[in-house]
């Protein structure tokens, strides 16, 4: 693959300087089979610097762990070296087993096999509430 360019694949862009290897990591991108280029610290009109990752293949993304790590990430499709589709992003209502309960009293710490489910409390916060105990989760507090 070349850097630059991405004939068919896709490429996550606008992520937060320094969260890239995060969002490698949580989306398994190292069980892949193809070409994956990340792009540190890129300078960005935006933001200042920026992260940028390249996917030589067409696969699923959890769209809902992306957005809710950076919910300013862009996901472009690409097909014929050209931009087929975009995605934005935002703060999903709902994220399932992208955080952790971490109340010690919660059901999650006794019954593990337990999904561990976090809604949307405040968008402008980012702050988030366990489904079964209610601990808040502040996702601007990265962890």
């Amino acid at each position: 693959m070349n850097v630059d360019s991405v004939e068919r694949g896709l490429v996550i862009d606008h992520i937060e300087a320094g969260r890239s290897m995060e969002i490698y990591k949580v989306l398994g991108l190292d069980r892949l089979d193809c070409c994956v280029a990340i792009i540190k610290n890129a300078r960005s009109g935006k933001t200042g610097r920026k992260d940028i990752m390249k996917i030589e293949d067409r696969i699923d993304l959890d769209l809902d762990a992306l957005g809710f790590i950076d919910p300013n990430i862009t996901v472009n499709i690409i097909d014929g070296g050209r931009i087929v589709e975009k995605k934005q992003l935002k703060l999903p209502a709902t994220v399932t087993d992208i955080i952790r309960c971490t109340n010690p009293r919660c059901i999650t710490s006794v019954e593990q096999e337990l999904p561990h489910v976090f809604h949307l409390a405040d968008r402008e916060r980012g702050l988030y509430r366990c489904a079964y105990c209610d601990q808040v989760h502040d996702r601007n507090k990265h962890s």
